[in-house]
């Protein structure tokens, strides 16, 4: 089955910007291109839910955003290398969290964190003011 693994995370100072990385693999060995799968981010910090960050659907060519972050916040991705990328600006310090990123076979996006099948370890990021 496919894999994912989150990378970039760190201790920042309020106001300052944090790129995170999330690589896919194996999803030649699963019979489906990692293109046809939608990549949703999500984080989970103390006595809090998991909460939707972003998502984004290459085949659909659309992604959707929490308002906590709207305009803040910028998934890109590099599907020739199986790569997606969260931009993160203007960090506070209510981003502090463990960030997922998570997959989905689907063309439309998705917000519940239930209906994605495949997750990563996590990445902390940390911001202190």
């Amino acid at each position: 089955q496919g894999q994912l693994e989150e990378s970039g995370g760190g201790l920042v100072q309020a106001g300052d910007s944090l790129k995170l990385s999330c690589r896919a693999s194996g999803w030649s060995f699963s019979g489906q291109a990692f293109s046809t799968y939608i990549v949703g981010w999500f984080r989970l910090a103390g006595g809090k839910d998991r909460e939707f960050v972003a998502v984004t659907s290459w085949l659909g060519d659309n992604s959707e955003y929490a308002d906590s972050v709207k305009g803040r916040f910028t998934i890109t991705r590099d599907n020739t290398k199986n790569m997606v990328y969260p931009q993160m600006n203007s960090l506070n310090t209510e981003d502090t969290a463990t960030y997922f990123c998570a997959a989905r076979a689907d063309v439309n996006v998705v917000t519940k964190p239930s209906e994605y099948e495949y997750w990563g370890q996590g990445t902390q990021v940390t911001v202190s003011s």
